[in-house]
């Protein structure tokens, strides 16, 4: 599983935050039971130079540390007991002022011994993820469950065989099944069809989905991100933002490309979405690419290459209808 490491910075950031407040807290808590009962500061004290004394003594040459290194214990143990003693007499649980790891997974770390995000990092990085999201997608009203299918038609789409109705069902479920599967054994999509047809929303939706699971997801329009390519190629290495961008847009597990064929076209951005749909298929990098143009409008536009690719390795689907925004004016 790939990580944005531009998301992974602000993850981490708030997990230090966390980490540092959940300390200030314990501090705090043993500030007031120490001004309370002084005598759990000098048992405070004397522990840690317990410790340090079975360090040293386990470290010494020459001599069996052994019987030392019991007897320090056995006093360790007799001065946990009367802290907790004390503790349970002011009504505080016996462990009150033993500093324990709020995930006992990875003891606060982030990481598994496996080497593994764990779960408590990664839940940090799903909602930064989401709030960069949400600077194009609106995640908060567009998912699955508040797709409406009323503004489709039951009848047959003119030059169609079946009506924008069922063929909206069968999109909804693609997409559905796409973001609730999501794998490195996933496909990937070509959205195509008219404006206001429900292809942001779907891909706003899978997004939502599939970054909810875990995996780093990149949602941005055609036109920005062949601007941030531009600016990374002729920078000569000087734009790290737009460095950062481009490595984001080729490494994250699923780029969500929208409104392919809206920018303004040229050899440059043939190139640069060669090479981001060439990459990530020699990658094993799903992708999907929303479009107002149709696989053989965008051969046309873009070349023969980039639409033997999308025909051969994107699944197509078509969306026809009525604008639905303009329905929902009327």
């Amino acid at each position: 599983m790939a990580y944005d490491e531009k998301i992974l910075r602000r993850a981490t950031a708030r997990y230090d935050e966390e980490k540092q407040r959940r300390a200030e807290e314990f501090r705090a808590r043993q500030r007031l039971c120490f001004a309370a009962a002084p005598r759990l500061e000098e048992i405070d004290r004397t522990l840690r130079q317990t410790m340090a004394k079975i360090v040293t003594n386990g470290l010494r040459r020459g001599t069996d540390p052994r019987s030392a290194i019991a007897a320090l214990r056995a006093e360790n143990l007799n001065l946990q007991r009367e802290r907790g003693e004390l503790l349970v007499a002011m009504g505080y649980p016996a462990d009150y002022l033993i500093e324990q790891p709020a995930c006992k997974l990875c003891n606060d770390t982030g990481w598994t011994e496996e080497g593994r995000m764990c779960r408590c990092l990664k839940a940090h990085y799903t909602r930064e993820q989401n709030k960069e999201l949400s600077r194009m997608l609106d995640l908060g009203h567009q998912s699955f469950d508040t797709f409406r299918f009323e503004y489709y038609s039951h009848q047959p789409f003119p030059g169609k065989n079946t009506s924008p109705y069922l063929r909206m069902e069968k999109n909804y479920d693609a997409c559905r099944d796409y973001a609730n599967e999501f794998s490195p054994k996933s496909g990937n999509l070509l959205l195509s069809g008219a404006p206001g047809l429900g292809k942001t929303f779907l891909s706003a939706s899978i997004a939502r989905v599939v970054s909810e699971r875990g995996y780093s997801v990149v949602y941005d329009t055609a036109a920005h991100i062949f601007e941030r390519m531009e600016a990374q190629k002729f920078s000569r290495g000087d734009d790290e933002d737009a460095e950062d961008d481009v490595t984001r847009y080729l490494k994250c597990d699923l780029l969500i490309l929208d409104d392919l064929g809206t920018e303004m076209s040229g050899s440059f951005v043939q190139s640069a979405l060669y090479r981001i749909i060439n990459t990530r298929l020699m990658e094993n990098r799903k992708t999907i690419i929303s479009s107002n143009l149709n696989p053989a409008e965008l051969g046309t536009r873009y070349g023969a290459a980039i639409q033997s690719r999308l025909e051969g390795e994107y699944r197509i689907l078509p969306f026809f209808g009525e604008d639905i925004r303009k329905l929902k004016k009327k």
